[in-house]
């Protein structure tokens, strides 16, 4: 709720702003012409929201992406798709699983990143391991410490390290 509040406060009323639950996806899949599917669970596959059946009653013609296919996909109907060929009809719905869609965009994708972490960079450049105990968002990226891997997500997955 936290996270719609603030979103609210970025773009006010032009957006509509939904709690997401099962049943609101499966209200509003079959409404929709496109859905992008970007759950992400760190360190896991994301659940599997978008089910067939409410893809099955999209209208014809209507559009799927699922940015996290790369971790397995959160859309029941995705399956991989490459750059050369991108898209794939299920339902009626066009499907794209491409993984790591910005490949397709690298100077776009570059900025993008640059722009998002080089705050981070920064700070870790002027006060080394200070800017993790000032910095609590870069502090839970921390996957290595002291050659230990402290990481709870990391270490769920890779238990015996």
């Amino acid at each position: 709720m936290e996270r719609l509040h603030y979103l609210e406060t970025l773009f006010g009323a032009r957006v509509e702003y939904l709690y997401s639950t099962p049943d609101v996806i499966d209200d509003l899949v079959p409404l929709s012409d496109l859905v992008i599917g970007a759950v992400l669970v760190p360190g896991r596959r994301p659940p599997c929201l978008v089910k067939e059946g409410a893809v099955s009653n999209m209208p014809l013609g209507a559009v799927i992406v699922d940015v996290t296919v790369d971790q397995g996909g959160c859309v029941e109907t995705m399956r991989l798709t490459t750059h050369a060929k991108p898209t794939y009809s299920a339902c009626g719905v066009i499907h794209c699983g491409v993984p790591n869609l910005p490949a397709a965009v690298p100077r776009t994708a570059t900025q993008a990143l640059t722009n998002s972490t080089l705050p981070y960079i920064l700070a870790l450049a002027d006060a080394g391991d200070r800017a993790l105990e000032v910095i609590p968002a870069l502090a839970k990226g921390l996957v290595i410490k002291d050659y230990q891997l402290v990481h709870p997500d990391v270490r769920a997955v890779f238990p015996d390290l």
